[in-house]
């Protein structure tokens, strides 16, 4: 009745062709928007090569060394707090990082095959521990850092060797739902094996950013850490404050144009995992 009625007025067959012709013509341009707007909705493009990366950049030795500790718990660096548990300021430091919206590891410390023993602090874990004080230790060192997701091993190079020591520390950590990530202190690290056959999410460290303490030192482990992410997806980076603290959170901040650029996104640790590990491990969604 519409189409009869707007037709009516006019005078010849020729200018009602020509009139429904233009509608047809202004009806087919409509649909095909409606249908090129559903399919851009469902299926947004991308560009070819702009997929974003992943990188994680986990800053170790919170709650000891103060250097660098507000530039990177204040910054708008996304890191992951490492913290060392037992430490007068491992409390503070986990909630200053929480309330400014960080992701939280605990920072273990484990004996190294060479160094001092008070670089490991209070009640690190040793060869010579039996499995019920392992457990104990790493418990205790949970409890002592606040809204933690996960685990690192400060130091360590001889006891992530051993087998029955690393198992402990694995079970505990899946008890509490903590990913763990291996810092990569030997090749030998049992971590990997152990998590793969625990089902715990497992993540090994690619880069060390302040190795040599210079801001160009940590730029150029930036962008090592971002040819990385390019090639694979994702990557991890560790940096301490401390005694670099200052020249690695200056390193890494003066690198976030670059990574911008590139569309390497800096993230939590967690958000590495994929979505299946972290909803059925951390029941998040």
């Amino acid at each position: 009745m519409f189409w009869a009625s707007f037709l009516y007025g006019f005078s010849s067959m020729r200018e009602t062709i020509q009139i429904i012709n233009i509608l047809m013509e202004d009806f087919m341009n409509k649909t095909s928007f409606i249908i090129f707007l559903v399919i851009f909705t469902l299926f947004p493009y991308h560009g070819h090569g702009q997929e974003m990366k992943k990188a994680a950049i986990i800053i170790d030795d919170f709650g000891g060394g103060v250097g660098g500790v507000k530039d990177f718990l204040e910054g708008d660096v996304k890191i992951t707090a490492a913290i060392m548990p037992f430490n007068e300021l491992s409390k503070k430091h986990a909630e200053w990082a929480y309330e400014n919206g960080l992701e939280i590891m605990v920072h273990l410390p484990m004996q190294p095959k060479k160094g001092k023993a008070s670089w490991l602090g209070p009640k690190p874990i040793t060869n010579d521990l039996s499995k019920e004080e392992v457990r104990k230790r790493v418990i205790d060192a949970i409890d002592s850092v606040p809204h933690a997701m996960g685990l690192n091993n400060h130091m360590g190079s001889l006891v992530v060797e051993n087998e029955e020591i690393v198992r402990v520390i694995v079970e505990v950590a899946k008890e509490k739902q903590l990913y763990i990530v291996d810092s990569a202190t030997s090749p030998k690290s049992k971590f990997e094996e152990i998590t793969e056959e625990l089902n715990v999410p497992f993540i090994k460290r690619d880069v060390f950013l302040d190795d040599i303490c210079s801001v160009n030192q940590v730029k150029k482990q930036m962008l090592i850490l971002a040819r990385i992410a390019e090639s694979r997806g994702t990557a991890v980076a560790i940096g301490h404050v401390g005694t670099s603290g200052k020249v690695c959170s200056l390193g890494v901040t003066e690198s976030m144009p670059e990574f911008k650029q590139k569309h390497i996104k800096v993230v939590p640790v967690s958000e590495l995992l994929s979505d299946s590990i972290r909803s059925k491990y951390f029941h998040l969604y």
